[in-house]
């Protein structure tokens, strides 16, 4: 887990009165001008309300999507995400675009900052916007994982200038789970990596070779593995060029390849044939591992310790090639081990199974989740570790 000193967490601060600055991960899908998922919106409630609780005056900033900076657009605007935590506090959220001017709330009322991607200077983490932020504040929380991998604005350069600058609830509860699963794993540590391609998870594949005690691979990435074993692969999605950095991963690591796959000739994948690893036709395309190599990964997954997911196994969109997604979802919540799901695709798996309740952290990181897990620091949770011991 995170040092509990390695930052100051917010619930060890004295709220009552204060003016309190929260970045939150509200990016959630509009669609005709209503908030579509709520999950991220869901996830920030208890910090927010925490807030309230504690008598602090809170105003809460987000982006959403990527709009250019200057004149607001509509399209981009967080005024639906103003009005679902209306809805959801059950008091006011008034949605401010011109918030330079006076304090904005007292004392157990809440303000929604206007999208800081309309701010000029915001992604090029401009330090006077940032000492603009920081001056609505007595105390900054950044709370927002997802986006602690950007060195931004509202995410780093604020807390530079912050008079207390801490962790919210959900940005520290993603780091212990994280901490927990790569500093002093339970072993044996089995991680589930799938995707299209090697090259866009390279330096994950390398560092997880380095922790886990297996890595299962799948997807596009199997492939290129399989290639590496000397295996046709048809017509499938791989990456001949990365043939001998598929061998040296496999090399440093128990990595068992597909021993059957689910394929589809090139021009109609409306059916699944099940093939023999190695023997996939030049016409056909591998989509999804097949039930042996299933089976085997629930056995290796039922096992585990500690429990790594990211990506799925097969383009499990489509219920044929969803098989050995489902297997390994399934297997994932059913093992007594502490896992941890991140990754768009993935999130999505979780809940296309139904398998929320089994895992044990959910990382709505995406890209920060990735990063963090090849060693990489993030520039939102290094700035908060500087103003702790600076």
């Amino acid at each position: 887990m995170a040092e509990s000193g390695a930052f100051l967490r917010m619930e060890e601060q004295d709220l009552a009165g204060k003016r309190v600055l929260v970045r939150e991960d509200l990016n959630v899908p509009v669609r005709d001008g209503v908030v579509a998922s709520s999950a991220r919106i869901d996830a920030a409630l208890p910090t927010l309300r925490h807030c309230l609780d504690a008598g602090a005056a809170v105003i809460v900033m987000s982006h959403l999507g990527r709009p250019k900076p200057g004149p607001i657009d509509p399209a981009l605007s967080l005024a639906p995400v103003a009005t679902a935590l209306t809805e959801a506090l059950g008091l006011a959220v008034p949605l401010v675009a011109d918030w330079e001017h006076g304090a904005l709330v007292s004392p157990g009322q809440l303000a929604l900052l206007e999208n800081v991607r309309f701010c000029p200077g915001e992604t090029e983490n401009d330090d006077t916007l940032a000492q603009r932020y920081a001056s609505l504040a007595d105390i900054f929380v950044m709370d927002a994982f997802a986006t602690a991998h950007r060195a931004q604005a509202s995410t780093h350069g604020v807390a530079r200038f912050a008079a207390v600058a801490c962790a919210g609830p959900l940005l520290a509860a993603e780091l212990d789970a994280l901490d927990r699963a790569l500093t002093a794993p339970a072993r044996p540590v089995v991680a589930v990596v799938g995707g299209s391609k090697v090259s866009t998870k390279l330096a994950v594949l390398e560092s997880l070779a380095d922790v886990a005690d297996t890595l299962i691979v799948g997807g596009g990435i199997a492939n290129t593995f399989l290639l590496a074993a000397g295996q046709e692969v048809g017509a499938s999605l791989a990456e001949p060029e990365l043939v001998e950095v598929a061998r040296r991963i496999a090399g440093k690591v128990n990595l068992p390849l597909p021993v059957d796959v689910m394929t589809a000739p090139s021009a109609d994948d409306s059916a699944a044939l099940l093939r023999l690893a190695g023997e996939v036709p030049e016409g056909e395309t591998i989509l999804d591992i097949g039930p042996e190599s299933a089976r085997r990964c629930r056995e290796v997954l039922q096992g585990a310790g500690t429990i790594l997911w990211n990506g799925p196994l097969g383009v499990f969109e489509r219920d044929h090639f969803g098989e050995g997604t489902r297997v390994v979802a399934e297997a994932v919540a059913s093992s007594s081990a502490f896992s941890i799901a991140g990754g768009g695709d993935t999130l999505a798996a979780v809940e296309k199974y139904g398998v929320a309740d089994g895992v044990s952290y959910l990382s709505t990181g995406g890209g920060a989740f990735l990063e963090y897990v090849e060693g990489k620091p993030l520039p939102g949770v290094e700035v908060l570790k500087q103003r702790r011991f600076g």
